[in-house]
């Protein structure tokens, strides 16, 4: 009479020889379910704690800005040392009216938003294009143009600062504003940005546009664009945030208030006598709000757009 074996093949469970299966869960993790999630609770306290210091940090300042911009100019430095600092004692707009007029602040405002304005909207085209051709179009030489963008990523603008003075300098360009904004348009980082959400868009949507006899370019605006409003919000935020804190470039190429932008109208601003700290925490607080107007109306695409690179990540 046969006898049964009672080994099996090796990883076959209920026999012996049996092994782990390639990709299974640990025993540790399928038995106790529930430490990861109490360890997760144990560091909350932690993670809470990190974060209100952060936001403590980010905030303080802030808020000694707004409360000294509605003080008399006498009791901005003199509530320095306690927490009076951050509360406004009494409420005025006389700062806001002396820093706007002793600062001609409605030209240097006028200028930071066309620089601003004409650079965002301007590397939203070039960038989204470039990323786009490097994402999807094959072309001789794609891949070393790709490997220049990402080595390019890591270069400073200092470094490249004095060659570009120069040959703004020898195209006629000192003191106007297409020195602030052309040099700017085409930026490394946003061109890598976009390339890497295109990737990750389906490519069946561009087959089905090119069975119906859609171009590249046609392609792009109608079906990539809008399904890459995420990744749009992301770089204007970001390329707006740059532009309008601009300060070492627009030093080295302005000569005259006509173009000069707010960052250095602030610092010129600081120079001018009397020094009176409101005005200048007024200044600082006009300069401010439109950051955060901008960063008000994009937050939801632009977390969206954090969060798919995270994802993707």
């Amino acid at each position: 009479m046969s006898t049964i074996s009672t080994t099996g093949a090796p990883g076959t469970p209920g026999t012996t020889g049996a092994g782990p299966r390639p990709g299974a869960a640990a025993p540790s993790a399928r038995r106790h379910p529930g430490r990861l999630r109490r360890a997760h609770r144990h560091n909350l306290p932690l993670h809470y704690a990190v974060s209100i210091g952060a936001a403590l940090f980010i905030l303080v300042p802030l808020l000694f800005m707004f409360a000294g911009s509605v003080k008399p100019n006498a009791d901005v430095l003199a509530d320095g040392g306690s927490w009076r600092a951050l509360l406004p004692t009494s409420v005025s707009a006389d700062n806001f009216v002396s820093a706007w007029e002793r600062s001609r602040f409605g030209q240097l405002l006028l200028n930071s938003l066309v620089i601003c304005g004409l650079t965002v909207l301007g590397g939203a085209v070039v960038n989204s294009m470039f990323g786009y051709a490097l994402a999807r179009l094959r072309w001789v030489g794609r891949n070393a143009v790709l490997a220049v963008v990402i080595a390019l990523i890591i270069i400073p603008f200092e470094a490249l600062a004095i060659p570009l003075l120069l040959m703004v300098t020898e195209m006629g360009w000192l003191d106007t504003y297409q020195a602030q904004i052309v040099p700017f348009i085409a930026q490394p980082f946003f061109i890598y940005l976009f390339y890497s959400f295109f990737l990750g868009l389906p490519r069946e949507l561009e087959e089905a546009a090119q069975v119906d006899g859609a171009g590249p370019w046609r392609t792009f605006r109608t079906i990539i664009v809008p399904l890459s409003r995420p990744v749009f919000a992301s770089v204007a935020i970001l390329s707006f945030l740059i532009s309008w804190g601009q300060f070492l470039w627009p030093v080295m190429v302005t000569r005259s208030e006509a173009v000069r932008p707010l960052p250095v109208g602030m610092a010129v601003f600081q120079t001018l006598p009397p020094l009176q700290w409101g005005d200048i925490m007024a200044f600082a607080t006009m300069m401010t709000v439109p950051v955060l107007i901008v960063f008000v109306i994009f937050q939801r695409a632009f977390v969206q757009g954090v969060a798919a690179q995270s994802v993707k990540e």
